[in-house]
């Protein structure tokens, strides 16, 4: 069976290939950066050991249903930075997921465990699929996502219409929405610093950006 990676870090890529390695009858092919490239450069693999969260800003499920969709069986690896995430992705028909941050041997096992045709239930996902919602989703539309994703970083409501061709109004709009919706379930943001606490623990921001103003 042909394993690839799916990460924008390419020590990952010897790491999961030195795992693979131990697995009679898996053999790594290679890594990419987004799931479109490595279904380009190997179409015919058989697993695909995917990040969480890419630097494409591509949406985990969506990348697992675009695998499943080719006969791709999905392993998860994660920082567990995005809580949210982590459960959303659980409940895909994925094969194991792992922490980055766990001893070599839990891929291994998943992995091994996968080859012998047994779904990977790691204590990681068990943990995940068993956990309290928490982190509800706030059921935001693409859009209410592009105006929030820009809106939490400290881009003035103006600006934001004007790269989303909307009118200033309609972002107060969408912001009020938001902000209704988080309320809604529990996740209040009264602030842009809450808005961008929102974005990052749904994805739609990378943990590794500021916001621009309080």
């Amino acid at each position: 069976m042909k394993v690839g990676l799916i990460d924008d870090h390419d020590i990952m890529a010897l790491a999961v290939e030195a795992v693979v390695a131990q697995v009679d009858g898996l053999e790594f092919v290679g890594s990419a950066g987004t799931v479109a490239e490595l279904l380009l450069s190997w179409p015919d693999i058989d697993i695909a050991v995917l990040d969480l969260r890419l630097a494409d800003g591509s949406s985990p499920v969506a990348n697992v249903d675009r695998l499943n969709a080719v006969g791709i069986r999905a392993v998860i690896l994660t920082s567990g930075e995005s809580p949210y995430l982590m459960r959303a992705v659980a409940k895909c028909p994925i094969m194991g997921l792992v922490r980055k941050s766990a001893p070599s041997e839990v891929l291994e096992e998943t992995l091994r465990n996968i080859a012998a045709d047994d779904v990977a239930l790691s204590t990681e996902w068990a943990a995940v699929m068993d956990s309290d919602p928490d982190l509800a989703s706030a059921g935001l539309s693409p859009q209410e996502e592009r105006v929030l994703a820009q809106f939490a970083q400290g881009v003035k409501a103006q600006t934001v219409g004007y790269d989303l061709a909307i009118a200033k109004n309609t972002v107060d709009d969408y912001v009020r929405r938001i902000r209704a919706k988080y309320a809604a379930i529990g996740r209040p943001a009264h602030t842009k610093i809450d808005l961008y606490q929102r974005a990052v623990e749904d994805g739609i921001l990378p943990s590794s950006l500021l916001p621009n103003t309080p």
